[in-house]
Formats: structure tokens, C-alpha cells, sequence
């Protein structure tokens, strides 16, 4: 199992770049150990639709870290596999075999990737596949990434109680699930423990700092203090203990991590390491559309528009033409809500859809529409999720290697006491 924090490095790790390995151990910061490596502290956030693919999870593992691919959608980066899917949406009758053959196509774009992601790590790091509990073939991802030979499954957007279950037959995989509060923590590991499993790390999610889908029930949770890191990793480190457990689950905090200082307030209140997203996905490396990257890089917190997701969940993203126009018109098509006889892309990549089933006060757009819209860079049609707070680099473009170099750099006035 894993240790919960590690003690400074004394020599450099095998798993890390060399480089980055030799400014943690000046950095004051402690590594962080999953799966029996020791890592940088630094995970990024998995991205879909094709925000994180190979090239930047690869890159991030190739550092230390822990790279991050998303399983949403992966076809999107595979052209022979949305040719092989395209123009299915209009067989009307063929729901089921669409469904099948989308499926199908985002397994084999889920095995690529890990492979693709790998070959680019150099043995470096960790490799994760981030899945949604709230996909329709949810069990499909988990069992087309643990089948390639990822090394972490993690996932969000819902409680993951089977998750266990799912992987019994690859006990080498790491299982992380993302939570918010101490009470979530709680619940999964007494779940997980009847099934003779624990969690090999935990990441916390601050709802109100996070990007994308959110981990709480209704937006105006988001600023509950129970999802405060200064309260929910002493809590939930406090429960592991009671267990007996705390160091075989680490805490990794995720949600407006942007420094240095942020990392070490973080360890200092308990957490082994952190998760980005937004930072990760405006590098060099990130999958996405350059045209993505600016608007995201751009986008200041005033900007960003809270509302509920197609999944039903609170979401954060940036207010674009689209989702300001979205927002204007949504009373109206909350007002007409009804259930449809089949998904308009006969895709169904969510198994409850505010859109298709119906469901007052849930999302009415076609999320994968929007998201794939906002990979190819759209601003007029595209979903554009991202967390708060000022980026490292403010609004510039810069690589996985710098971001890194950033995170793990004292501030002035810290490096001169």
C-alpha cells in the first residue's frame, strides 16, 4: 500500500526526471509515493472531451507526475475512428447498434491511449485513466483501461461503490476515487472495505475552486465551509487514523492549486500532494486546440459562470457566447422539459441526461456536442470548463517542463529566509 507523505528525497527516484527530482529536494516540499514510486506531488486532472489525451498525460508522467488521460469521448483524437462512427446518429432504428459501435470505437481509443501515453512516459511516473461515474458505459472504460494496463483508475462525477468490484481481477491497478468532504471519505472506504479494498489514494475536490463537473449536490453548496481543505483533510486524516489506515491512503487536494505555496499549505495540512487541471490544460503539451488554451488562459475569474450540468451536477466553466446564450434562454426550455424517445446522436454517453430524459432543473444541451465543439476550439459553439483563479503564467502558453519548474519554485521572499 501507499504511504501517506514521504520524507524529503535523498536521492534522486527512478520514477522522476532528474532535473525536476533534484528542485524537490530543494523545494521544501516532500515527494509523494503511489504504488510503491515516489513522485513529484503534482497530479494532473483528467480532461475530457480530449483535453487530456496522450501527449500531455505522457509528458506530465515523463516528469514524475502522475498523467492523467480522460475516457470521455476518447475517439475524438483517433480520425479513423470517428470516421468508422460517423453519420451513425441518423440510422433512425439503429439506437442499439450506434451505441455498440460508439462504445466500441472509445474502448479501443481508451487502450491507444494508454499505450500512446506510456511509450511518451519513458517509465516515468504514473499513467491514470480519469472516468466518470455518470457515463453510460462507465464499467466499459474501467474495464478497456485496466485490460491496456493503466496503472491508476480514477474516478469522479459520482460515488464509485463498485469500483472494486469492477477491478478484482487486476490488483496491481491503483482505484482512486475523488471526493469533496470528509463524509464521502468515509463512505467509500467502509464500502470498499466489505469488498476487501481500499482506496490506494483519495483525491479531494474543492467545489468551489474546481473546474468542470462539480462535487456537490446544487450550486448554492459550493461555498459550503465542509468542503474547505482546512477542514476536510484534518477530518478525513482523522478518520483514516481511527481506522488504523492513514498511511496507506493519501490525500491529494485538488481544486485552485496555482503555487508553490499552495502545494505546501496542502502538506502541511496532511495532503501527500495535489491535482490540476486548468494549468495542465493550456501547456504546450495539452491535446486541445490552441484556440482552447486562450480562452481558458485568458479567462479571469469574474468570468466564470456556475450552473447545472446535463449530468445534473453543478458545473464551472467560462461564460462564452454559447453558454451566456444557453443561460438566457434556459427557464424556457425548462419550462418544456419532456422526456425524448431516443438521444438526438442515438450516442447516449450519459446514463441520466437532463437533455434526453427529461429531468427538470437538469442541463438542456448536448454536453458532448459542446465539449467536442470546445477540443476543436469553437468559442461560438463550445463548453469551456475551467477552475478559478489566475494561472501560473497568467495568460501564456507555456510547457509541461515550465509549469512543473513553477510549482516546485520557492517564492523570493520565502527562498531568503
Amino acid at each position: 500500500m501507499s504511504a501517506n507523505l514521504a520524507e524529503p528525497l535523498a536521492l534522486p527516484s527512478a520514477y522522476m526526471d532528474e532535473a525536476l527530482a533534484a528542485q524537490l529536494f530543494d523545494s521544501g516540499l516532500k515527494p509523494m509515493t503511489l504504488g510503491g514510486r515516489e513522485l513529484l506531488p503534482i497530479v494532473q486532472g483528467g480532461m475530457g472531451v480530449g483535453v487530456s489525451a496522450h501527449r500531455l498525460a505522457g509528458t506530465v508522467a515523463a516528469m514524475g507526475g502522475v498523467g492523467t488521460l480522460s475516457a470521455v469521448d476518447a475517439r475524438r483524437h483517433h480520425p479513423d475512428l470517428m470516421a468508422r462512427t460517423e453519420g451513425l446518429s441518423s440510422r433512425i432504428g439503429q439506437d442499439e447498434d450506434t451505441r455498440r459501435q460508439v462504445d466500441a470505437a472509445n474502448r479501443e481509443a481508451v487502450a491507444r491511449e494508454i499505450r500512446a501515453a506510456r511509450e511518451a512516459s519513458q517509465g516515468r511516473g504514473l499513467i491514470a485513466m480519469n472516468v466518470m461515474r455518470a457515463v453510460s458505459d462507465y464499467a466499459g472504460y474501467v474495464t478497456a483501461s485496466l485490460e491496456a494496463g493503466v496503472d491508476a483508475v480514477v474516478v469522479g462525477a459520482g460515488l464509485p461503490l463498485d469500483l472494486p468490484d469492477l477491478a478484482q481481477d487486476h490488483s496491481d491497478a491503483l482505484l482512486i476515487p475523488i471526493l469533496s468532504d470528509a463524509r464521502g471519505v468515509q463512505l467509500i472506504v467502509k464500502k470498499w472495505e466489505r469488498k476487501k479494498r481500499l482506496p490506494d489514494a483519495i483525491v479531494i475536490e474543492h467545489p468551489r475552486l474546481a473546474g468542470g463537473h462539480l462535487g456537490a449536490a446544487k450550486i448554492a453548496d459550493l461555498n459550503d465551509p465542509r468542503f474547505d481543505f482546512e477542514r476536510v483533510i484534518p477530518d478525513s486524516l482523522a478518520f483514516l487514523r481511527s481506522a488504523g489506515i492513514e498511511k496507506e491512503i493519501p490525500l491529494i487536494a485538488a481544486g485552485g492549486i496555482r503555487s508553490h505555496a499552495d502545494i505546501q499549505r496542502v502538506q502541511t495540512l496532511g495532503a501527500a500532494g495535489v491535482q490540476l487541471g486548468t494549468p495542465f490544460a493550456v501547456t504546450e503539451e495539452g491535446d486541445a486546440h490552441p484556440e482552447f488554451k486562450r480562452v481558458l488562459a485568458e479567462a479571469r475569474d469574474e468570468d466564470m459562470v456556475e450552473f447545472t450540468s446535463v449530468a445534473g451536477l453543478p458545473a464551472r466553466a467560462v461564460g462564452t457566447p454559447w453558454l451566456k446564450a444557453y443561460l438566457k434562454i434556459e427557464d424556457r426550455l425548462q419550462a418544456v422539459v419532456h422526456a425524448k424517445n431516443r438521444c438526438t446522436k442515438a450516442f447516449d454517453c450519459l446514463a441520466q441526461c437532463g437533455l434526453r430524459d427529461g429531468l427538470a432543473g437538469w442541463g438542456q444541451f448536448c454536453i458532448d456536442n459542446q465539449l467536442a465543439a470546445a477540443l476543436r476550439g469553437d468559442l461560438k459553439k463550445g463548453l469551456f470548463f475551467r477552475g478559478v483563479g489566475e494561472l501560473p503564467f497568467g495568460s501564456q502558453i507555456r510547457s509541461v517542463r515550465e509549469l512543473m519548474e513553477r510549482l516546485l519554485t520557492r517564492s523570493v521572499a520565502l527562498r531568503a529566509v
